[in-house]
């Protein structure tokens, strides 16, 4: 029970009104959708507050009232202020290293045009599906060959990870700052871009269920890693805004590409394919940019009540202690929490490990609780809008 001490004693030196204050009235358009239910499933898909919902009306008048010029706005105003929040919340020294997709599937697929023929590419075996499906499916057409290290277990997987970047000749490290299947944090960052000395290989961080809900920073390593996330869970942002940090000179000309990547020499045509020299050379082609403005307007809206990541993160691992407590307490057994309560950190999820997974998370949908399960994993999610009441009440519905 290390861990429980540990974040007791977190909590005492940070209790504050900021982290203690409900937040549900700026949630209120979410929440009032469906007040009976109880939304734990914070780890795939966050609740949006109610500033985004003028921010996204924000967007369509701004498309109205400018048609094309609007691209003029998103360019000079939209973008760089997002820009600004990502370097901000990642300790980066340069904004202009980060480029916008749709998606970070997007991503993942550009950077592989960047690699050569028959590339290896070493990542571990919880990495999220899509680039599971997708390192999978160019292995079936013989375009890489690729080196799963286990995830499991979790204790050695760092000391596993390092080991085989320093053994192999690989032309892209991929590896996921938070494990979807258990929360494991991944805490080998710095050491893992000392020990790629080849330029040629690219060091990839998926930080999806690490952006915004851990404090991360990455001031030292920000000239090596490419980083990617995006808005769809602990940005509280929605679809369609993921970003990707681009360390600069690694590379420079990726053969999937769109117009955006070279915006700036648009008048003069294609005789050469020119690219930008900072992210933008990653960037692909026209996109809704609504998701801008909602992730702009959340932004903003943290700051104004004073809430940082590190203040989300204690709230956060407060309620998930109350959870387990409560669990011990009224004995009910979802099976292994992986990892334990001894982990020195985790994600804002709580993964149990159960062959009955899958049934729970069926009898709680019926019971009105959102959770999600992943093969024999139950996974709880939590968020800012969770008040401790609510953590009384999924108790409850859980006995």
């Amino acid at each position: 029970m290390a861990s429980v001490g540990h974040w007791q004693s977190l909590q005492q030196a940070e209790r504050s009104e900021s982290v203690l204050k409900s937040y549900k009235s700026h949630f209120s358009r979410f929440l009032e959708g469906a007040p009976e239910r109880l939304h734990f499933a914070a780890h795939s898909h966050h609740a949006w507050p109610d500033v985004s919902f003028d921010a996204h009306c924000q967007a369509w008048t701004d498309a109205a009232q400018m048609i094309d010029h609007k691209w003029n706005r998103v360019f000079s105003e939209v973008i760089p202020e997002a820009q600004k929040h990502i370097a901000r919340r990642l300790r980066l020294p340069d904004a202009s290293s980060i480029v916008f997709a749709t998606n970070t599937h997007e991503f993942v697929v550009r950077l592989h045009s960047a690699l050569p023929a028959q590339a290896n590419i070493l990542c571990s075996d919880a990495e999220f599906h899509s680039f599971q499906r997708q390192q999978k499916r160019w292995q079936e057409a013989g375009l890489v060959t690729t080196e799963e290290v286990p995830a499991e277990p979790l204790q050695s997987f760092g000391e596993r990870f390092i080991a085989a970047a320093e053994a192999g000749n690989h032309s892209m490290v991929y590896l996921s700052q938070v494990f979807f299947s258990s929360s494991y944090v991944v805490d080998i960052l710095e050491e893992l871009a000392d020990v790629l000395k080849d330029r040629e290989t690219l060091l990839v961080i998926d930080g999806y269920h690490a952006f915004m809900a851990l404090p991360v920073d990455l001031s030292r390593i920000a000239s090596r890693i490419f980083y990617i996330a995006g808005g769809y869970k602990y940005a509280m942002s929605g679809e369609g805004v993921c970003f990707m940090h681009c360390p600069p000179g690694f590379a420079p000309r990726p053969v999937n590409t769109g117009w955006f990547a070279g915006f700036e020499g648009l008048s003069d045509g294609v005789k050469q394919v020119g690219y930008s020299e900072d992210g933008q050379r990653f960037a692909g082609a026209t996109f809704d940019p609504s998701g801008l403005y909602r992730f702009n307007a959340v932004q903003r809206w943290l700051l104004e009540q004073g809430l940082s990541v590190e203040m989300i993160h204690t709230r956060i691992r407060t309620l998930q202690e109350q959870f387990l407590d409560g669990l011990e307490a009224r004995k009910l057994d979802l099976g292994e929490l992986i990892p334990g309560r001894d982990a020195p950190d985790r994600g804002h999820f709580l993964t149990f490990r159960s062959e009955r997974s899958e049934e729970r998370c069926t009898q709680l949908d019926k019971a009105g609780v959102m959770v999600d399960s992943r093969g024999d994993r139950l996974r709880f999610g939590f968020a800012i809008y969770h008040d401790p009441e609510d953590v009384d009440a999924l108790l409850e519905r859980l006995s």
